[in-house]
């Protein structure tokens, strides 16, 4: 963490001088792999990278559920995807708590799952976006490219954000998600062309999102011409993100807001022969994820952050940010302000994931298990895409990775802290 944060331009002083405001921009199944940002070297992502030149990127950061409920409880209720199911009778909603404070929250979405999730948590508005146009045009019954940017179903849904940033009054939180990478692939042939070289065939020309489990002898070739869709796709997310952060810059909004752009999940594209949303499986390229935070002014940008960060962290952040105290807590969320300033490198050392059907998945600093059945132990975050199972070998380390993971549960079950247990050295450090 090498942020510098000057007293003058603190949050605090943003929360007392001026009124501030937030966007928080979630793009669902968004792979970190695909950005240069993440490390990604041969997509062209210019409005990516330099979002995160005037950000803070965590580069650990997990969702706690790939499912929408679980995960949207964590963004807007602080209760991590492990918490018991029944409601909590005293604790209010994001929105309703900020509303109450006077900082009216807008939901603005084109995933109507999200849109239901929504309805009653005291947003002031909740805009719906228009669903994408499934078969419109369609060929074989496959779904058809855009001619041009600006036709695509993405860029309509940036035009809408910016048309009610144009017009809106702070403070205020607008709320953002977008079907994203998981909505129609629409994207101009020519920007998926882009990505593929001379000699390999030619990519996919239909907008539809793959979603199925490859067999073991699969051809490469068409895995490559997904790959070269969902590229062009980020291409086309790039672009509109672009516009997005010059509006932001070049306009008063840039002294008063905070931009939060995260994923609800990332999209497997052939790790473990699953392309797609698939079966859920809780692997790294599912529930790894971005998230870039912009403070008003580019303050503490090009900071990049090793901390361990979950979906309930946006929760108390915004409460943090604009100074609003919730005095029911989360039982795993925290602010991210002090790592975004530089005042602390972590926040906690272990992260827990819950999946369909009782899967679950364990982070810690040196290792990741995933339990399906079957026991898979990963070194992390050397083998970053799980690709070498070592459970057989470090049996005592999956055994009690295994016990901090059902301690952990048996926490938030019970509504204690689930970071009592402390962690093995092993756990935290590895094996030479």
């Amino acid at each position: 963490m090498t942020a510098g944060f000057p007293a003058e331009s603190s949050p605090g002083r943003y929360n007392r001088r001026m009124t501030t405001n937030t966007v928080c921009l979630v793009v669902d199944r968004l792979h970190p792999g695909y950005l240069g940002p993440y490390g990604n070297s041969w997509i062209h992502t210019p409005a990516f990278d330099r979002l995160a030149a005037e950000s803070c990127l965590f580069q650990q950061y997990f969702v706690d559920s790939p499912l929408l409920g679980s995960l949207y409880r964590s963004f807007w209720h602080g209760l991590h995807a492990l918490c018991p199911l029944a409601p909590d009778t005293q604790r209010q909603p994001l929105a309703e708590r900020l509303g109450a404070r006077g900082i009216p929250a807008t939901l603005m979405t084109d995933e109507p799952e999200v849109a239901q999730l929504g309805h009653g948590l005291g947003f002031s508005e909740v805009v719906t976006l228009d669903a994408p146009a499934e078969g419109l045009g369609a060929v074989d019954g496959a779904a058809p490219l855009a001619e041009t940017v600006e036709e695509t179903h993405l860029a309509g849904c940036f035009a809408r954000l910016i048309d009610w940033l144009d017009t809106a009054r702070g403070p205020f939180l607008l709320w953002c998600h977008l079907k994203g990478l998981g909505g129609p692939w629409d994207a101009p042939l020519e920007l998926r062309r882009a990505y593929a070289g001379e000699d390999d065939p030619p990519p996919p020309e239909s907008a539809e999102v793959p979603d199925r489990l490859l067999p073991p002898d699969y051809d490469p070739d068409e895995l490559s011409g997904i790959t070269y869709a969902y590229s062009g796709q980020v291409s086309l997310l790039d672009m509109c993100l672009g516009a997005l952060c010059q509006y932001l810059r070049e306009g008063p909004r840039d002294r008063d807001t905070l931009l939060v752009v995260a994923s609800a999940r990332g999209f497997p594209l052939g790790e473990h022969l699953r392309v797609g949303p698939c079966d859920h499986a809780l692997y790294g390229e599912l529930t790894w994820a971005p998230l870039l935070v912009r403070l008003p002014g580019a303050v503490a940008g090009a900071a990049r952050s090793q901390a361990m960060v979950e979906p309930a962290d946006l929760w108390a952040t915004l409460f943090d940010w604009h100074g609003v105290v919730d005095p029911t807590g989360s039982p795993t969320g925290r602010s991210l302000l002090p790592l975004v300033r530089g005042e602390a490198d972590t926040l906690r050392d272990r992260l827990a994931v819950a999946g369909w059907d009782g899967e679950r998945a364990l982070m810690t600093p040196a290792w990741s298990l995933r339990l399906a059945g079957a026991v898979e132990l990963f070194a992390w975050p050397d083998d970053l895409w799980q690709v070498n199972n070592v459970a057989n070998r470090c049996p005592d380390v999956a055994q009690a990775m295994g016990e901090i993971l059902s301690q952990y549960e048996q926490a938030l079950q019970s509504s204690q802290d689930p970071y009592t247990a402390a962690l093995e050295a092993v756990l935290r450090e590895g094996v030479e």
